[in-house]
């Protein structure tokens, strides 16, 4: 019974944050029925609105318990409460449907399947028994489903589905765990799986468990498997299978850039890799990203093919994070199949990942003998994320995307509604207002019309998921960027708007400063491997003292000509060759650089620097970490970008402890010449000193060159904070060496965590210095 009005109470709550998709309302539902209130939720535009009415004592206790077991996926970010005068008009308490307003409410990343979903998945009992798109209010997709905001089965891609009456009754069932779950379905109403064999491969189509079945097959068999995950698709083959591997690696023409794999389980990512605790919670986590482990280099008792990850002691491994990925693998009772699978984006090298079923069997077509697909529109491409777990057990995300977006990051400031649109490089856009920005999902590298439309759709599914409508558009510096002029042409689509463009390494600042909420200035190291200087060359060594309104370039790598352009970035021993000019250090036959090139490339080189043709020059220390590993004769050309400086840093950390030396850079004024450190690499590799003992060397040396730059930034200026950003921070002995050495000497460092230090970062700096800069006019 309602109480009396004149007993009674009445309150307005609002919830703000990550409380659509996640069962709140049910929840909100549940707890209301428990204390025999009466009133209504319902999704707003601003969040979840609830209105309330009962005793006292039982409103204050709803209010009380309201967000202190609310459901795993909830995030609540702020609660208003309004007394408001009883009605009595209530006679229960009811689930409304969703209610237009003003304001902003957020949605939650894609999350695996939980326990429950899992169990009914194996369970020959259950109606759901193998069903591939299990879901409940408490994992599933979400992100890469919603086509609008507020969030209900409408507005996303499971309105092609009308639900049968057994899924409807459980949506409609406040007890049930699929109360108003909008992704539910069932195998008699839900989406379909069908296999697709590649034209002349002899192989039947197939669908549903058969199509599970004929892709398990075709992948013990040694075959490639394009299978359609929640972001796009992936190229799938047998993990421990050398010719599958090789094939794979062949036709994505990939070079030796290593592969990611999925493994079944646990138990089998302990068989081949390293796993302390933090990254066990972090693989079986509902994120799931992908997470760099130390491979296993004895006692492995499940063997890799050697071309998953040539090269490197590190291994990329996840674990299903979808119904099909685990039916993939096999339930019990299933013939016997891979138990680590490469799992790769599905795109030839240089594209963006593949969503549409159509376009995947063109443009896959050659890469992979069958497709599994389905019949669930993937509303916006979103690829795996990439992260890493430091020494100390914090966690370094290296490529922010599934499982990550469109989870919103706090500003220190308030902005106007912004887009920044990234770089050429591992892009991802950005947009954000008031306290909040959004980092859209990892698009690839812009120089490709496949990933630029794919830019283009992000934007376009970022802005309907958030409600931002941008003012204003910031890009990169360098004319020559896709991204560039991307944003030109963006910015003629808004009334008065010209795009901002932003020094690259001041972005890169920028967003470590963001990501930790500080407003106050910093010293600030950016090391990478490219970015457009002020003065027209390449950059990418630079210490900065900067905040969000400029920079000062307080001190830089001592440049040097870049023969080639990027053909010599392809060619270490080219950047080593134009270093060793640049120091006035000779070409001798004996050394590894010059050995591996051929007399006319000498020549060629030699003409080049010495009439500074093709050449520019750069401060790169990424580029000096590809020159050092080509002197000390690890590598000497690259088959994908960093191959060289990645080869480096596993050849360091493998002598690690056996030595302790540094180099030593010549600091000045405003600058930190290599040359002494050259001169020191060559004269070690003449003493036969092993190459992962100078690689060593040389780390500690820029670690210690960094820290004494530091000092006199802050002895001139008073600044103690140091922030360390750009892409040659994902070297993890560096980062490591870098912060152990300032924090020793008093500094506070920043370093970034689940903001990409890489390029995958460089919109959220340019946001809030755009935003920023606007705010001043």
């Amino acid at each position: 019974m309602t109480a009396p009005a004149a007993q009674a109470v009445r309150r307005r709550v609002t919830v703000r944050g990550t409380v659509q998709g996640v069962g709140f309302r049910p929840y909100v539902h549940r707890l209301a029925t428990d204390l025999t209130l009466t009133g209504f939720v319902s999704n707003t535009a601003a969040g979840v609105l609830i209105e309330v009415e009962g005793p006292p004592a039982d409103v204050d206790r709803f209010c009380d318990h309201l967000t202190a077991e609310s459901p795993p996926l909830a995030v609540v970010a702020g609660i208003g409460v309004e007394n408001m005068p009883a009605t009595g008009a209530d006679d229960t308490f009811t689930i409304r449907s969703t209610g237009q307003s003003l304001g902003r409410t957020l949605l939650p990343p894609d999350t695996a399947p939980c326990a429950d979903c899992l169990r009914e998945l194996a369970d020959p009992a259950d109606r759901r028994h193998r069903h591939p798109f299990v879901t409940c209010t408490h994992c599933g997709p979400r992100f890469t489903i919603a086509t609008g905001m507020p969030y209900d089965r409408a507005v996303t891609t499971m309105t092609d589905f009308p639900m049968c009456s057994a899924c409807a009754l459980e949506y409609g069932d406040p007890v049930d765990r699929r109360f108003h779950a909008q992704p539910v379905a069932c195998p008699d109403c839900g989406p379909r799986l069908r296999l697709l064999p590649a034209p002349g491969s002899g192989l039947r189509p197939a669908r549903d468990a058969e199509a599970l079945t004929a892709a398990r097959a075709l992948l013990a068999a040694g075959r490639i498997v394009a299978v359609k995950g929640l972001g796009g698709y992936h190229l799938a083959c047998d993990a421990t299978d050398a010719r599958a591997v090789d094939g794979l690696r062949g036709r994505k023409e990939r070079g030796g850039k290593p592969f990611a794999v999925m493994c079944a389980e646990l138990g089998d990512v302990e068989r081949i890799a390293q796993v302390s605790a933090v990254e066990r919670a972090v693989l079986v986590g509902p994120r799931r990203p992908i997470v760099l482990l130390r491979r296993r280099t004895s006692g492995a008792t499940l063997r890799l093919a050697p071309g998953v990850c040539p090269g490197s002691p590190h291994v990329g491994v996840m674990l299903p994070y979808t119904p099909v990925h685990t039916l993939l693998f096999g339930l019990p009772g299933d013939p016997p199949s891979p138990r680590v699978l490469v799992m790769t984006s599905g795109n030839r090298s240089g594209e963006s990942i593949v969503t549409d079923d159509d376009e995947a069997l063109v443009r896959l077509d050659g890469l992979a003998d069958a497709w599994l697909a389905h019949d669930r529109v993937i509303a916006s491409p979103c690829d795996d994320s990439l992260l890493r777990v430091r020494a100390d057990g914090t966690e370094q995300v290296l490529r922010r995307s599934r499982g990550y977006v469109p989870r919103p990051l706090r500003l220190p400031m308030e902005l106007r509604p912004a887009l920044a649109v990234g770089g050429d490089l591992k892009n991802a856009l950005a947009i954000g207002e008031g306290e909040h920005a959004w980092l859209g999902p990892h698009i690839g590298d812009m120089g490709d019309l496949t990933t630029l439309e794919a830019a283009r759709r992000a934007e376009l599914h970022m802005r309907r998921l958030t409600g931002v409508s941008p003012e204003l558009v910031a890009a990169d510096r360098h004319p020559g960027y896709h991204s560039n002029r991307w944003a030109r042409q963006r910015a003629l689509q808004l009334p008065r708007s010209t795009p901002l463009f932003v020094q690259h390494h001041h972005a890169h600042i920028a967003s470590a400063m963001a990501e930790h909420g500080l407003t106050s200035p910093v010293i600030g190291v950016a090391f990478d491997g490219t970015g457009y200087g002020d003065d027209g060359t390449v950059w990418g060594g630079e210490v900065l003292l900067a905040d969000y309104s400029g920079y000062r370039r307080f001190a830089h790598l001592t440049p040097a000509p870049l023969p080639g352009g990027d053909a010599g970035v392809a060619n270490p021993c080219r950047l080593a060759l134009g270093r060793l000019w640049a120091a006035g250090l000779p070409w001798d036959a004996d050394l590894p650089s010059v050995a591996v090139c051929t007399s006319e490339e000498l020549s060629v080189l030699e003409r080049q620097l010495t009439r500074q043709v093709a050449c520019v020059a750069t401060s790169s220390m990424g580029r000096l970490f590809d020159a050092v590993s080509s002197l000390a004769g690890v590598c000497h050309r690259a088959g994908y970008e960093a191959q060289a400086a990645l080869e480096l840093e596993a050849a360091a950390a493998s002598a690690w402890e056996d030595d302790s030396t540094a180099y030593a850079f010549a600091i000045g004024p405003a600058g930190c010449d290599p040359a002494p450190v050259l001169r020191a690499v060559v004269a070690d590799m003449r003493r036969g000193i092993p190459a992962p003992v100078i690689a060593g060397r040389f780390h500690r040396g820029v670690a210690r060159a960094v820290v004494e730059i530091c000092r006199h930034a802050r002895r001139d200026t008073g600044l103690a904070t140091v922030a360390l950003s750009g892409g040659v921070f994902a070297n993890a002995l560096l980062e490591q060496e870098c912060t152990a050495l300032l924090s020793d000497d008093g500094f506070a460092v920043l370093r970034h965590g689940e903001v990409p230090p890489n390029d995958g970062g460089l919109a959220l700096g340019q946001l809030v210095i755009a935003a920023y800069g606007r705010q001043k006019e």
